[in-house]
């Protein structure tokens, strides 16, 4: 059996804030027999640009996302919201001739890291060395836009060693949102507050999530509450607990 071939699109949040996470992906692929490439020049899949209304910038970036990643088998990514991009809104943004044609076939290909652990590589079952009670923190955009909530789920719930606890208000926003926490800060800061209250109440000693810019917000939250929660990427806890 050919193995796969995988390319890593690691976000422009994963590439400055959380690089760790990236090396987690890759290990972790490699270790289940994926052959990971890491196409160079990537950048932002525009997902910013598109939900502030410049429609026309964001057009740009997905036209070279699309020819960088053309060859790819398939496209793994760690955020929810950036395999949304890929998957949702290039195809509406790349109309015209080719790019119209590899903007569907990108999105055909495109999946956030917990969906092709499960879905196209058929594994559940790791083991991890951080223990004791697990929660979890369903990303809008995975579970709004690509609708997902059970690949995650799926794998917490068969993590051994790992007491997986569900999270009251598991599906209501951190209050991150992209540029809605610049814009409204003191909305989003209430947001985390519900959220990091409900994290606490279930006792777990770490989160985790899919979706960097969830993990920048509710663990910086909770490093400023000096909570003995730690806030992971799944990618982390599959590789041993990002250390």
């Amino acid at each position: 059996m050919t193995p796969p071939r995988v390319a890593l699109m690691v976000t422009c949040l994963g590439d400055l804030f959380f690089p760790e996470v990236g090396v987690s992906i890759v290990r972790l692929l490699r270790r289940l027999g994926a052959t990971v490439e890491f196409p160079q020049g990537q950048t932002c899949c525009g997902l910013p640009l598109f939900n502030s209304g410049y429609h026309a910038e964001a057009r740009a970036v997905a036209a070279r996302t699309v020819a960088l990643f053309r060859n790819a088998d398939h496209i793994v990514v760690p955020s929810g919201s950036c395999a949304w991009m890929l998957r949702h809104e290039y195809a509406g943004l790349l109309t015209d001739g080719e790019l119209a044609q590899d903007a569907r076939r990108l999105a055909q290909r495109t999946y956030e890291l917990s969906q092709f652990l499960v879905k196209v590589l058929g594994r559940r079952e790791f083991r991890t060395t951080v223990g004791g009670r697990v929660t979890y923190h369903d990303s809008c955009h995975l579970l709004r836009g690509l609708h997902e909530a059970e690949t995650p789920r799926d794998i917490l719930r068969s993590l051994e060693g790992v007491e997986f606890v569900e999270l009251p208000g598991a599906d209501e926003c951190c209050g991150f949102g992209g540029s809605f926490a610049v814009r409204l800060p003191e909305v989003s800061a209430q947001i985390l507050a519900k959220k990091l209250t409900n994290v606490e109440a279930t006792g777990a000693t770490c989160l985790v999530a899919c979706d960097a810019g969830c993990l920048m917000q509710m663990g910086g939250g909770l490093r400023r509450r000096r909570s003995r929660v730690r806030a992971l990427h799944l990618a982390e806890l599959l590789d041993g607990g990002g250390g």
